[in-house]
């Protein structure tokens, strides 16, 4: 079964009227331009981005005053982009490029409100790209779909919690409605949002965890008992060397660019792991190091860098741990053999199956020479306290979960877990994803967490497994799921299959978008639909005992809180609890948690959460101390919650990920200019692209194999599992220094290619980082 790219046409670029705000960036026919960047990451060019960045949004007042608050300990506000750990110094300027735009983004002037949506259709709006629709700026009232006039109209709070609570109490199975969470809500609402599903009989929780990071959790939970890393921002800068696999840090964690460079300075070892060479894997000019501005002084971020092909982390690491053990027969030092016997179990399983596998194997499956795999094993035996961290790059994948399996089982052979300076260090994406799960999105609850919710609010929570993101998309087209409601995020770009993904939002009955500003999920909607703007994360949340703060959690477990300073975009929105606490009330009319009491003062949540939530005791004092508090973590203590009380060793297969002939292996990923599905341009500085994202990033030998050219127009057709076929017609092909049998692409553009069915059978996530297809020149051209 072949299934074309139906997801082309609603995003073909359709250039607003001139009536409105013209669109930032480049022209509709503006030339696409590719050279390679050789600056450094960070320094003058994130300066001159963000300057012109505040000059578009005509924020050169409020904007650095913006700035001067963001991830401060006293009256500040976390920065809502990535979840890397605030500074433990005082540093005035813990700030980035991306933050900064993320920030000026939501503080725009530009205002999306009723006028505008009766000047535009929906179908109109659904030829507009991306850009477009989230540069109209806020949204500034609750609104609802009309299908007769096909435009979205007004509609009052108390109507709108109405609507979502009539189609809730109408379901004949509250498993019929699903409750998605993006990484972006803070940890009272999240607390609240679950209850309210929970209440309602419902453990259909999907969240952004389901499609980025799930397979850290589960791997690490496995393996060391704990679902999260065990390091700190403390333990970054004391650690003698650090493996970073899968991480584009200078676009998806700005900010691990400084712990980077004071890494070099000091003397550690940094090994970067990724398919392609990124710009924060060279060198940088941190902006807040003003005489380095200065002098234009860089410093290096790397002292190797290794380019396996797409899928090869798990070899590599493989054979780092085959040259560890190898190593420790004539030099017992490279292997911590008292902790491997104290703390762990499987180690000889695992050292059988390491000796088993031979070089051969490794160096094909990994894309790296043995030369290059002993350089990297060299570093770790020689560094006393290691760390190793990774993002997406590892994560989505079919064998996702055994590749970071195979991280833990690395440190555990020296010894690196439970100790200062070294540890696992998974770096989360959005800026309250952990915290999600934390306070209860999770679609698969445990017994004990159920049993302490139902204790601290009263309520007889359900105990089946709900739906993920995956299998929430395909009850939604199959007719099981008929309501959906989406605190945050942009879910019709967001999730895989684009076309499927379509077709399930239209196909529900209600649709809710809870949100900031349009984007492509206010056009793909349900029958009836719902857009409730929300306050954004730089705004005050003014309630009945006064302003309130939020707290989240960063990707090291620190929980802290944030207070918005500016006033909000309109007078019309409500926070992020209060729309739950609304939507609660209507679908829970004899419901007595204390909805409206809780909204008056969110310490009140907070009081709630200290019982219900494992490590949260004593809440509301903790987390108004400097920097908050850091959330319990047994592994840290080597305290192993696993079944034999130890750490676990994996001894998973390595998996075949070389690709077949004439095959590519494609991974997704953003452009520098990006943040999830937001886009700010169409430019990507750091990998020298201009004015282009229809694009596709090759091995140059692999383009002359193939008879294409430089920035030939080129077709690309991936295969799922299932053997249908998807396309995307008329890309750019880009040479690039990226492994044969490789290629590389935009996401959302290139979510059609990854089938709804093809995801991993380890973690149920999507495999955007490793689609098969086939790319020759484009027909006709």
């Amino acid at each position: 079964m072949s299934t074309e790219n139906a997801a082309q046409e609603p995003q073909e670029s359709r250039q607003p009227p001139e009536s409105l705000e013209p669109r930032v960036g480049p022209a509709p026919d503006a030339a696409p331009q590719v050279r390679p960047y050789h600056h450094p990451a960070a320094g003058w060019g994130a300066a001159k981005s963000v300057t012109r960045v505040l000059v578009e949004e005509r924020e050169l007042v409020d904007g650095p005053r913006a700035i001067m608050r963001m991830n401060h300990e006293n009256g500040g506000f976390d920065c809502p982009g990535c979840a890397w750990p605030d500074d433990t110094k005082g540093l005035r300027l813990d700030i980035c490029e991306n933050g900064i735009k993320h920030v000026t983004w939501e503080m725009t002037r530009k205002r999306v409100d009723r006028a505008f949506f009766a000047a535009h259709s929906v179908t109109e709006l659904a030829g507009w790209s991306d850009y477009d629709l989230e540069n109209q700026g806020r949204l500034t009232e609750p609104m609802a779909y009309d299908p007769e006039s096909d435009h979205y109209v007004p509609i009052s709070w108390k109507e709108a919690f109405e609507v979502v609570g009539a189609a809730l109490r109408g379901l004949d199975d509250p498993n019929r409605a699903s409750f998605y969470a993006s990484g972006r809500l803070g940890n009272e609402a999240t607390f609240l949002y679950q209850l309210m599903a929970r209440e309602l009989g419902t453990n259909n929780l999907p969240d952004c965890s389901n499609m980025c990071h799930e397979a850290s959790g589960r791997a690490l939970q496995a393996a060391l008992g704990t679902g999260k890393g065990t390091v700190d921002l403390k333990d970054w800068e004391s650690a003698d060397a650090l493996f970073i696999l899968g991480v584009n840090a200078a676009s998806n964690a700005p900010r691990m660019l400084t712990a980077l460079a004071e890494a070099e300075r000091r003397g550690a070892q940094i090994v970067h792991v990724n398919p392609l060479v990124e710009a924060a894997a060279t060198r940088t000019i941190v902006p807040h190091e003003f005489l380095d501005m200065a002098l234009f002084t860089s410093t290096r971020t790397s002292t190797l860098n290794l380019q396996p092909r797409i899928g090869g982390d798990m070899a590599l690491l493989r054979g780092m741990a085959k040259a560890v053990l190898e190593q420790s027969a004539s030099d017992p030092k490279a292997l911590d053999a008292t902790f491997v016997e104290r703390h762990t179990a499987g180690f000889e399983e695992y050292r059988a199956l390491c000796a088993a596998t031979p070089w051969e194997e490794l160096e094909r499956q990994s894309g790296l020479s043995r030369a290059d795999i002993l350089r990297a094993a060299r570093v770790y035996t020689e560094a006393d306290r290691s760390i190793v961290s990774w993002c997406l790059g590892l994560t989505q994948h079919e064998h996702g979960v055994d590749t970071v399996r195979e991280i833990v089982n690395l440190l555990l052979l020296r010894g690196n877990i439970g100790r200062e300076g070294a540890g696992p260090s998974p770096v989360r994406g959005h800026s309250n994803v952990q915290g999600n799960r934390t306070c209860g999105i999770d679609h698969r609850p445990t017994e004990a967490f159920l049993d302490r919710l139902a204790d601290a609010c009263g309520i007889d929570p359900p105990r089946e497994h709900g739906l993920d993101t995956v299998r929430t998309i395909q009850a939604m087209r199959d007719g099981e799921v008929k309501v959906f409601v989406a605190m945050g995020g942009n879910f019709a770009l967001a999730a895989p299959d684009t076309p499927a993904t379509y077709a399930a939002l239209r196909s529900c009955d209600l649709t809710v978008q809870v949100s900031t500003k349009l984007n492509r999920s206010h056009v793909v909607h349900g029958r009836a639909a719902l857009i409730l703007p929300c306050l954004g994360r730089t705004e005050k949340d003014h309630q009945r005992k006064g302003v309130q703060r939020t707290s989240v959690e960063d990707s090291m477990s620190m929980v802290h809180l944030s207070l918005g300073m500016k006033r909000p975009a309109s007078p019309h929105l409500l926070s992020e609890p209060a729309i739950v606490a609304g939507m609660a009330r209507a679908a829970l009319p004899d419901s007595e948690t204390p909805w409206d009491w809780y909204i008056e003062d969110y310490d009140r949540i907070r009081d709630t959460m200290a019982v219900a939530l494992d490590g949260f005791e004593d809440f509301n004092r903790r987390v108004r101390l400097p920097l908050g508090f850091r959330i319990k973590q047994p592994a840290r203590e080597l305290v192993f919650l696993t079944p034999s009380g130890r750490a676990e060793f994996s001894t998973a297969a390595l998996p075949d990920v070389v690709p077949e002939p004439g095959t590519l292996a494609l991974g997704t990923m953003r452009s520098h200019d990006q943040w999830n599905t937001t886009i700010y341009s169409d430019d990507d500085r750091y990998r020298g692209v201009k004015n282009l994202r229809t694009l596709v990033f090759m091995n140059r030998a692999d383009m002359r194999e193939r008879g294409i050219a430089d920035m030939g127009a080129v077709d690309i057709t991936s295969t799922a599992k299932d053997g249908s076929q998807r396309y995307l017609k008329g890309y750019t092909a880009v040479p690039y220094d990226i492994p044969r049998g490789c290629a590389a692409g935009y996401m959302p553009e290139m979510n059609v290619l990854c089938a709804l069915g093809d995801y991993s059978t380890q973690s149920d996530q999507p495999i955007m980082k490793h689609v098969k297809v086939t790319i020759v020149p484009a027909a006709g051209g």
